[in-house]
């Protein structure tokens, strides 16, 4: 396991424990983002929104265009900026996407209500144009500014340093976590494990804690602040747990603030979105309320018709192609171009998958013969030079174009456009219960899995982008995983 930034062991030596703490800006410019993040956003706001809003309503005659268009541009800037979009915490980050829609939202009502007010007679459909390129060009900023923050976050710069406290498990957990990706920024410095055990970390142990609670309030506070003063880190992770919690915790907190640095405690939830924790406080205890998967309501209601819209539309544009595979597949060799396959699909109920034919017609029976050459782990059948795959075969699953008949099973109400791989029968009979878990939605066309890279992926990354997206997914998901689904059949990776 690889921590980004990491450090070499630092000595705790008398001179070093009495150095006075530097100066927090100096820690403010180690963290910083580029400083052109926030104008850059003020101004692709307002032009995006003022020259497309423009351009229709010339396009349509309006002799008001450029007070209407400078009406959308400031709206636009003021409902962002009035919902902490331009914030320093936000600014380059993905989880941006869910706001931007509710904010656009936001300001179809205002500029509505405006509309009405002011008695303007401008076309709302054509305003309505303009604003839907406003949108657009907002995502694209905020895309390409979060694709250069984690750039520079891989390369070391645009984080924060972290002095992390716990029990030796959870900093095993919280390191492994925070190692899997580099687009977030933290990075370890350095630990101070909770009792004896040492957790298996690359991070130098700074300092190391009674397992039982100190009587004084030094107990803790000496050896974390003699590490805090060493590694000059920019926050303090806690671990909470049966070691740490409680007055402990209070009396810890004190000493980290007195100190002037920030502490962020980890309750140990994982693979929760923030849309879905609420915070409140009831008798002195903080309450942490997590918002239930979402299973009804109007986010369901609209990916339903969108995969409907989306299938019918798909259905008729890629009609020529659509024909073309399947002469294709006709022509290569013997049997059909239709491959029929029972699948699961949500809460375990059986339907028949439609796929373009990309193996021999006796690939089934072959199987059997084929077992002890699985190259992937846990419960899928894969391998990457299968002799069963035919020539047209092996182009039409580097490009997914084999996948394209599911559309008819996303029609039929059986799929979805977006969500888990439908499995095999015999791949759900040996699942565990958290396997099962993958079946509370409709498995989709596309998905994590087939953006993150597919069969190069091993059965537990693949289980657990699946719950991620089960436990977490939205209509912004559903189209963030849609515009990476376009990359991903491009590149091809672990497409075999």
């Amino acid at each position: 396991m690889t921590v980004r930034g990491e450090v070499p062991h630092v000595p705790l030596s008398g001179q070093q424990q009495q150095q006075p703490d530097r100066e927090p800006v100096n820690r403010k410019r180690r963290r910083r983002k580029p400083s052109w993040y926030r104008p850059a956003a003020f101004a692709v706001d307002a032009v995006g929104a003022f020259v497309p809003v423009y351009t229709a309503l010339r396009w349509a005659g309006e002799a008001s265009a450029v007070w209407c268009a400078a009406a959308a541009g400031v709206a636009w800037v003021v409902v962002r900026g009035a919902r902490m979009r331009y914030a320093w915490r936000d600014l380059g980050e993905r989880r941006n996407t869910d706001a931007l829609l509710r904010d656009w939202a936001v300001l179809l009502a205002l500029l509505t209500v405006v509309r009405a007010a002011a008695g303007v007679d401008v076309p709302l459909v054509v305003t309505l144009a303009g604003l839907l390129v406003c949108l657009a060009v907002t995502a694209v900023c905020q895309h390409l500014t979060h694709r250069h923050l984690v750039a520079r976050r891989r390369a070391g710069q645009c984080v924060r340093r972290a002095l992390v406290i716990g029990e030796a498990a959870a900093l095993h957990d919280l390191l492994r976590h925070l190692a899997r990706r580099t687009d977030h920024e933290f990075v370890v410095v350095g630990v101070c494990p909770i009792g004896d055990d040492s957790p298996d970390s690359v991070a130098p142990v700074m300092a190391r804690l009674e397992g039982q609670a100190p009587v004084q309030l030094s107990g803790d506070a000496s050896p974390v602040l003699a590490a805090t003063r060493a590694l000059d880190p920019d926050l303090v992770f806690v671990m909470s747990g049966p070691s740490m919690a409680g007055e402990r915790l209070r009396r810890l907190s004190w000493a980290v603030h007195e100190d002037g640095r920030p502490l962020v405690v980890v309750p140990g939830l994982t693979e929760v979105t923030q849309r879905r924790v609420d915070i409140s406080s009831v008798a002195g205890l903080t309450l942490l309320h997590v918002a239930a998967p979402v299973r009804r309501g109007a986010a369901v209601l609209l990916k339903e018709a969108t995969d409907l819209v989306g299938a019918v539309l798909l259905l008729v544009l890629l009609a020529p192609v659509l024909a073309a595979v399947a002469v294709a597949v006709r022509l290569d060799s013997p049997g059909g171009a239709l491959h029929r396959q029972i699948r699961v699909g949500l809460g375990g109920r059986h339907f028949s998958l439609v796929k373009f034919r990309t193996m021999v017609t006796a690939a089934e029976q072959m199987r059997e013969e084929l077992t002890r050459t699985n190259e992937h782990d846990g419960l899928m059948f894969k391998i990457r030079r299968d002799p069963r795959i035919t020539r047209v075969g092996r182009v039409l699953r580097r490009f997914s174009l084999d996948e394209l008949p599911q559309l008819y099973n996303v029609l039929r109400g059986h799929m979805s456009l977006v969500g888990p791989r439908p499995p095999l029968p015999s791949e759900v009979a040996q699942y565990t219960d958290v396997e099962l878990r993958r079946l509370s939605v409709k498995p989709g066309l596309t998905g994590l899995w087939q953006v993150s890279g597919r069969s190069d992926l091993s059965w537990d990354e693949t289980v657990a982008l699946d719950l991620r997206y089960v436990d977490n997914w939205s209509p912004a998901v559903d189209f963030g995983i849609l515009r990476r689904t376009v990359r991903a059949v491009v590149e091809g990776n672990g497409a075999y």
